[in-house]
């Protein structure tokens, strides 16, 4: 058995066993129905895992959130990754890893096949309309309990999570040493440390590679891997991080896109379920077909693959040491306020006008009152709102 597998969980709260091929199915469930973006992902997983089955100790969840954060890519995705890798070294975060990304990516293929054949989806923005709204609902619920699960009444975790949420707020970006530096103060404060603490640091048909124009190249194809690795090798923070370096290179560098395609990128990526770094995914497709969208999520997903996988064992050692606790620590409350400041900055985006905030309103009453009724049920009818508002 790995030795990931076999470690025992850290922390008081007691986990409950489970097999791997539960854990993996958790998560292909999750990134079929998992609406909300990567700020919701992450507190689904700790609702979850944490709290309902106890497959995941808190110390673990914790962990993984600061790993995600100080390692470039998708957050939602690489705290999946962790988690399974926790769970069952290399194996289970490869299983964790593709059951996360396949549902949303065939969603995404399915539904770029549309806009190519059709012209466009005008839909698209009345359903987003409603979603987006009820987007933020959602992410102030996980935004709500993730707060006390990693900050407790730690005075000196509050006033990081503080600064780090007012700092995401007014830049609207989430800054990667500003999470450097929040492990620092908390180890500097709480352990200081002697001798400095540890780091975690095609041979295809043609209708097959065609996008919005002729057939891709091969050129193409290579140009599409490689700008894909770099976005997911050099973004950090949640998934959204990654759209403006996106729109630089798609829109303005290569101009593979128009302005008006790019943002229906995004709002494909926002009314799937699953990761919303998925939106490479249709952007590859218009470019170049299957294989463009393949080779665009591949190169985003690989390298945030990566970077879990291969620091893991040395962070998970590392982080007994009482330095790296604190260093983790301040992370994860810098992690948390940056979370708190995204969904400030995304409900600005999103709650428009009154019936926007009406339907983020009602959203969040049904998932405080209602907890029988699916989340992806009320995210529909929110779709079906917006979609009935503007007339389509």
């Amino acid at each position: 058995m790995d030795t990931a597998a076999a470690a025992t969980p850290m922390g008081s709260t007691q986990t409950v066993p489970s097999s791997l091929g539960a854990f993996a199915a958790y998560f292909l469930r999750l990134g079929a129905l998992g609406f909300g973006g990567p700020i919701a992902l992450v507190g689904y997983m700790q609702r979850d895992l944490v709290e309902n089955r106890r497959w995941v100790s808190k110390q673990d969840y914790v962990e993984g959130l600061a790993l995600a954060q100080l390692a470039p890519g998708p957050l939602a995705a690489q705290l999946a990754i962790y988690l399974g890798w926790v769970r069952a070294g290399t194996l289970g975060a490869t299983l964790v890893s593709v059951a996360f990304v396949l549902p949303s990516f065939l969603m995404v293929l399915t539904l770029s096949a549309l806009y190519v054949r059709f012209g466009g989806l005008p839909w698209m923005q009345g359903a987003f309309y409603g979603i987006g709204a009820a987007v933020i609902a959602i992410i102030t619920r996980s935004a709500y309990k993730l707060v006390p699960l990693t900050l407790s009444t730690d005075r000196l975790l509050w006033a990081l999570c503080c600064v780090s949420g007012v700092i995401t707020a007014w830049t609207q970006s989430e800054i990667v040493w500003q999470f450097v530096l929040s492990g620092v103060i908390a180890l500097a404060v709480r352990a200081r440390p002697r001798g400095g603490g540890y780091a975690a640091v095609l041979a295809l048909a043609p209708w097959l590679t065609t996008g919005l124009q002729e057939p891709a190249r091969l050129s193409t194809l290579w140009k599409i891997t490689l700008y894909f690795a770099e976005a997911g090798t050099f973004v950090f923070g949640s998934g959204l991080a990654i759209v403006p370096f996106l729109y630089g290179g798609v829109v303005s560098q290569f101009h593979w896109l128009t302005e008006r395609q790019f943002l229906d990128a995004v709002a494909v990526a926002m009314i799937t379920p699953g990761p919303v770094v998925i939106t490479v995914a249709f952007i590859g497709y218009l470019v170049a077909g299957i294989p463009g969208a393949t080779l665009a999520a591949l190169g985003v997903f690989l390298p945030c693959y990566l970077f879990v996988v291969i620091p893991a064992t040395y962070f998970r050692r590392a982080v007994q040491d009482a330095r790296v606790k604190a260093f983790v620590a301040g992370i994860t409350a810098a992690a948390t306020g940056a979370i708190v400041g995204a969904a400030v900055v995304l409900g600005r985006r999103a709650l428009v006008d009154l019936p926007a905030g009406v339907i983020g309103v009602v959203t969040l009453i049904l998932l405080v009152y209602a907890r029988k009724i699916p989340e992806p049920v009320v995210i529909a009818a929110a779709g079906i709102a917006g979609l009935v508002i503007k007339g389509y």
